[in-house]
């Protein structure tokens, strides 16, 4: 009954929009609060010329193009294929498959039970095909990419009325450096709606960029969480994962990581360091994994974060000894860490003792007693370091 329902809201939602040129009226617009993005799909498609009554023509690259694409594509491939094989499996009972697409809409692999028997089946489910919204219309392939956010739509959401057929759930792949690399995206033909597919596939999302972000090298994973009590939000795919080189520099994030530290969504245009997200002496991060202990990190935003910080040997092997992974910054006493804090606060703060105690959360006798300690300025490639004293 509830299907019957939604079938009648898309019919009139088409009529309105497509075959009219119309705005919808309050009542579904109540209804589509949170999809207004399929009726501007809908205009993108009327826009290029697209009829709804037109026959879709499901291209596929030639052999040659395609072996081109799986070499360009290798590391998704690679980090993608277990997970997409279990999210496969999980949705076979409800006759919905798997493909993953690259960033322009184009299949670059399948999984589940596919009947190339069907022909609904067997247009989508080919590597190669090119499943772009401008190929094929308004789909979840299109949406996820272009909006880059999951998405759900069912039978007659999709523009094309041969594509009326399919009920699908997407969510967009984001590559180490925060760009868009492809989407995961879950299909079914003729079949119930199943919106919480679009809370599965999201979830699966996120064990790709996982897999993408930890095949990136690097010497040092951080795993990010907001300290107990603080937390938004539940499950275990919502912890941050940041990777850094030996000398401190970003070398990967997970999407979780990016919302907590927004300045990384800067690594699509270049280089970030540890330094630039943490308000602490970056080499105390890997002082954190040979101690093998959490612990509240601060930010320069006031906040801090819980982490737990392994460096990439140990987690590569479970079991091994800590000190069989000994690379990166030699480790230093905890009071030369801190004193060094001290210095890069009063630093950042221009020299203002008070407001670099009040960041700090010391008192300012305890700030001047650490200025007054002797210290070496501690050295980083490509990035000096002033003392502290010279800006008090």
């Amino acid at each position: 009954m509830r299907d019957d329902l939604r079938q009648q809201q898309i019919a009139q939602a088409r009529q309105a929009l497509l075959a009219g040129g119309l705005e919808l009226t309050g009542a579904l617009v109540g209804a589509w609060y949170d999809r207004a993005w399929i009726m501007q799909s809908w205009r993108r498609c009327l826009a290029h010329g697209q009829q709804p009554d037109q026959p879709v023509v499901f291209e596929q690259l030639s052999p040659h193009a395609r072996a081109r694409a799986a070499e360009a594509h290798h590391a998704l491939l690679a980090a993608a294929r277990p997970e997409l094989r279990r999210l496969a499996q999980a949705v076979a009972p409800i006759r919905y498959f798997a493909i993953l697409t690259d960033a322009a809409g184009t299949v670059i692999d399948t999984a589940g039970a596919i009947d190339h028997a069907e022909r609904p089946v067997h247009a989508i489910a080919r590597v190669g095909v090119d499943l772009s919204e401008r190929s094929i219309g308004t789909s979840a392939i299109g949406a996820a990419l272009g909006e880059q956010v999951p998405v759900w739509l069912h039978r007659g959401e999709h523009f094309f009325r041969d594509t009326s057929v399919y009920s699908c759930a997407g969510a967009p792949l984001f590559g180490p450096g925060g760009q868009c690399v492809g989407m995961l995206d879950l299909t079914g033909v003729q079949v119930p709606e199943r919106p919480e597919l679009k809370h599965l596939v999201a979830q699966s999302a996120r064990g790709i960029e996982e897999a993408l972000a930890l095949a990136v090298p690097h010497r040092l994973r951080l795993h990010l969480a907001w300290p107990a009590g603080w937390r938004l939000s539940g499950g275990d795919g919502d912890g941050g994962l940041l990777c850094l080189d030996a000398e401190g520099g970003v070398a990967s994030a997970n999407g979780a990581a990016r919302q907590m530290l927004p300045a990384l969504h800067a690594l699509r245009q270049g280089t970030m360091h540890a330094s630039d997200l943490f308000a602490l002496p970056w080499p105390t991060l890997f002082d954190l994994a040979r101690r093998g202990e959490a612990s509240l990190v601060p930010l320069w935003s006031g906040l801090r974060l819980r982490v737990r910080a392994e460096l990439a040997a140990q987690a590569a092997q479970p079991g091994a000894p800590r000190a069989a992974a000994e690379d990166g910054p030699p480790p230093r006493p905890l009071r030369a860490l801190e004193t060094e804090l001290i210095h890069q606060a009063v630093r950042e703060a221009g020299g203002n003792v008070a407001q670099a105690a009040r960041a700090l959360g010391l008192s300012r006798a305890t700030v001047y007693r650490r200025l007054a300690a002797p210290h070496g300025p501690h050295s980083r490639a490509g990035r000096g370091v002033t003392d502290a004293r010279s800006a008090d």
